[in-house]
């Protein structure tokens, strides 16, 4: 039997991280995501690797940006203010190319808003993370060992497409205590062979005279600069085998209840006491919110299905809008929300069922 080990969802996220190979972090102090950085200052001098406190979130993920041009893996964190600062660097990361992994632990807002977890940064994550309407893959775990098992993946995938990943989160998922699998530890030959593989494109210190190809942080030709997007979109496009949802009841469901991260995981549970009163609820959980799983909602059989339940901690809802556009007023779409810090209630959800069966 695997051994689990109890660890707080912040810095399991961390230890996943040096298990994939992150060897560079640079960032900078904000609530709720305090302990990603607090763990990895003490954790990645052990295994030959760099911490950097940067003196902004500006500069961190500016570091972040040159630590992956190198090949090596690295990754920072924020949390939604701190993450809107990081926009530009995020972008740049994009247009060059350079494979990056982040995490934002959302907390209320607009604006420096409150500590408190919140799911405010869908749009910001899955729609508008920098400017140039490049997308990244977005993990949203529910779980501390999603959270683990997300990050360990978000290394990997950002090498193979030479792109952002984000990890989102929340405050829940960041101070919560779970018992976890960790994956293996990579061993330096592992991680040093994963950076040599990145030397076709990384500034390594080439001779000239090889006539590689090389980081092209921007394109002052419309020309090469449309191909460069079209380009990048055939990569987007290719994420249509790594859409993650989980599905629960759909066969006979009559609402649906549809729902991502901290919320997705109260959905499930609600789902689960409503099946216990009789009531045909299933639920359609993203564990990847981009690409979106729109399948789930297309394959859905309307002639059964009532009404689809949104759960977000947003106001106004976010996640709706893509929910509304693969339901395609086949079905109305109703909304449970919290915003700016409140955390949903399964109370909250099922009550809201009841008075939906109603």
């Amino acid at each position: 039997m695997e051994e689990k080990i109890f660890l707080k969802g912040t810095e399991a996220i961390a230890e996943a991280a040096v298990r994939a190979g992150c060897r560079f972090y640079a960032g900078y102090p904000i609530t709720p995501q305090n302990e990603i950085p607090e763990y990895l200052s003490r954790r990645l001098p052990e295994v030959g690797g760099v911490f950097v406190q940067g003196e902004s979130e500006l500069a961190s993920i500016n570091m972040v940006y040159g630590a992956g041009s190198s090949g090596t893996r690295a990754m920072t964190s924020s949390s939604s203010c701190g993450i809107s600062l990081m926009s530009e660097g995020v972008s740049f990361c994009a247009s060059a190319r350079i494979p990056i992994v982040y995490c934002n632990m959302a907390r209320g807002g607009p604006g420096i808003g409150s500590i408190q977890p919140a799911q405010q940064d869908y749009n910001q994550a899955t729609k508008a993370s920098g400017n140039g309407g490049f997308r990244m893959m977005v993990l949203a775990p529910s779980t501390v060992q999603e959270a683990v098992d997300m990050t360990y993946a978000a290394f990997d995938l950002a090498q193979r497409d030479r792109n952002p990943v984000l990890i989102l989160g929340d405050g829940v998922l960041g101070t919560i205590m779970e018992p976890v699998v960790l994956p293996p530890m990579r061993s330096q030959e592992e991680v040093k062979k994963l950076k040599d593989d990145c030397r076709a494109w990384a500034l390594v210190g080439h001779d000239p005279a090889e006539g590689r190809a090389y980081i092209k942080p921007g394109c002052w030709s419309t020309k090469d600069q449309e191909q460069t997007c079209r380009n990048n979109a055939a990569l987007y496009d290719s994420w249509k085998n790594d859409v993650q949802v989980e599905e629960m009841y759909l066969d006979d469901a009559e609402i649906v209840l549809t729902a991502y991260g901290i919320s997705g995981r109260i959905a499930r549970s609600a789902v689960s006491i409503l099946r216990r009163e009789g009531v045909k609820a299933g639920l359609i959980r993203p564990k990847t919110v981009s690409p979106f799983p729109g399948d789930s909602f297309e394959k859905l059989d309307y002639g059964r299905v009532k009404t689809i339940l949104d759960i977000e901690m947003s106001i106004p809802a976010q996640m709706a809008n893509d929910v509304k556009l693969y339901v395609r007023g086949r079905c109305p779409v109703e909304t449970c929300l919290h915003a700016g810090g409140e955390i949903m209630g399964r109370d909250e959800v099922v009550a809201k069922v009841r008075e939906l069966v109603k």
